[in-house]
C-alpha cells in the first residue's frame, strides 16, 4: 500500500502535525493501515509558520509554504501528485471576521480540489466538522451521517457550502472523495486555547452552563488520525461521509470532572474544586449576541464557544465501524492524561 504521495495541508496544526507524525512512523496499530507507507509526505504550511516538528520527521517529509486562498499555490502544492492522496485538515475556526470562514473554509477547499483534479490525484480526503448539523434536539438525540443540515452560525454555513463543493467534485467523477465529520477534538499539540480549558479546570473557574447533563462528542487526536488514514485508503469510502469521534460522547460534567481529577490524583496539582455555574440561559443570551456580531461581520471567539456550551453535540460512529473497519482506541481519560502530559513536557504552564 505504497501511494506515490500524500500531500497534507493544515500539516503545522494540531491535527495535521499529528496526522504527519503516524503516516511518517507507521504506528497506527490497525490491520488495515500498518502497510501504508507513502515514498513522499508533502507538508502545506503558512509562510513563516513553524516546521521543526515535521522537518524532524525523516526524508520523506517535504515542506511547502503556501496559502489555499491563492489557487497558484494550491498548483503547485499539487504537482506531482498524480495517484496521490490530499488529506486537507487546513481551514479556520475562530477568525477575526466571518468573511473568512468561506475564504478559506469553501474557496480554498475548491482551489485544493481543481489543483488535486489538475494533478492527477486519486482521492481527496476533506476535513469539516459537526456544525454542518448543528445541535442535537436533545440530550439522548445522537447525529449519523443522514442527519439533515442544520448550520450553526456562519462557521456552520462555510462548512456545509464547503459540503457541498466536495459533493460536486465527488459527481463529476474526476476525483475521489471522502468527507470526515469530527467534533471536539484534543490530545497532544493542542492549541493555547485547550491548555487554557485545564488551566480554568484547576482554578475552578471551568463553566458549566444550565445542569452539565448535555453531552459532547470529542475525538482524539490519534483516533481522528486513524479515520482520516482509513478514508485514504479503504475503497468503499469513496464519494461517502464518516462521522469520525471516540466511542461515546460525554457528558459536560464528566469532562471536567475527568480533567479535574487526573490533574489532582495522577499530576499533583492543587485544584480548587470548584465550577463557575451559569444558568442555562446565559448560553441562550450569548447565542444572541454571537448572532448579532456575525451579523455585522464579526466573530468573537469566548462569546462563540459560550453559545454552544449548554448545547448537546454528540454522534455515532457507527457508519465508520462498519465500512472503515474504524477502531477508536483512546477515550476521555487516557486522551486527557496523555494531553495533560505533553503540556508539563512542553513546559506549559496549566
Amino acid at each position: 500500500m505504497s501511494d506515490n504521495v500524500y500531500v497534507v495541508t493544515g500539516a503545522a496544526g494540531w491535527l495535521g502535525s499529528r496526522f504527519v507524525e503516524l503516516l511518517a512512523g507507521g504506528a497506527w496499530e490497525h490491520p488495515t493501515l500498518n502497510a501504508l507507507a507513502p515514498s513522499k509526505i508533502r507538508c502545506l504550511v503558512l509562510p513563516g509558520q513553524d516546521a521543526a516538528l515535521l522537518r524532524a520527521l525523516g526524508d520523506r517529509i517535504q515542506i511547502v509554504e503556501g496559502d489555499i486562498r491563492k489557487p497558484e499555490d494550491c498548483r503547485s502544492l499539487l504537482d506531482g501528485a498524480a495517484d496521490g492522496v490530499l488529506v486537507h485538515t487546513a481551514g479556520i475556526i475562530h477568525p477575526g471576521r466571518v468573511r473568512e470562514f468561506y475564504d478559506i473554509n469553501v474557496d480554498g477547499t475548491r482551489n485544493l480540489l481543481d489543483a488535486a483534479t489538475a494533478a492527477g490525484a486519486r482521492r481527496a480526503v476533506i476535513m469539516s466538522s459537526n456544525s454542518p448539523i448543528g445541535c442535537n434536539p436533545h440530550v439522548d438525540h445522537q447525529f449519523d451521517e443522514d442527519s439533515p443540515y442544520n448550520p450553526y452560525m456562519h462557521y456552520g454555513r462555510s462548512k456545509m457550502r464547503m459540503e457541498h463543493v466536495i459533493q460536486g467534485f465527488s459527481e463529476a467523477g474526476s476525483l475521489e472523495t471522502a468527507t470526515i465529520r469530527a467534533p471536539w477534538f484534543y490530545g497532544p499539540n493542542q492549541p493555547p486555547r485547550q491548555t487554557l480549558f485545564f488551566t480554568m479546570i484547576r482554578e475552578g473557574k471551568a463553566p458549566i452552563v444550565g445542569s452539565g447533563r448535555n453531552r459532547r462528542s470529542m475525538s482524539y487526536v490519534d483516533n481522528l488520525s486513524q479515520g482520516l488514514a482509513l478514508a485514504a485508503v479503504v475503497p468503499a469510502a469513496a464519494g461517502r461521509t464518516y462521522w469520525i469521534a471516540d466511542e461515546r460522547p460525554y457528558s459536560m460534567n464528566e469532562i471536567v470532572d475527568t480533567v479535574e481529577r487526573l490533574l489532582a490524583e495522577e499530576f499533583g496539582f492543587d485544584v480548587v474544586g470548584k465550577r463557575m455555574r451559569l444558568p442555562g440561559f446565559a448560553g441562550d443570551v450569548a447565542r444572541v449576541v454571537d448572532r448579532c456580531l456575525q451579523a455585522t461581520g464579526l466573530y468573537h471567539q469566548k462569546i462563540h464557544v459560550l453559545s454552544e456550551m449548554n448545547q448537546t453535540i454528540a454522534c455515532t460512529v457507527d457508519r465508520a465501524r462498519a465500512e472503515l473497519g474504524y477502531q477508536p482506541r483512546i477515550e476521555l481519560e487516557e486522551g486527557m492524561r496523555r494531553s495533560i502530559q505533553w503540556c508539563l513536557d512542553q513546559g506549559l504552564a496549566i
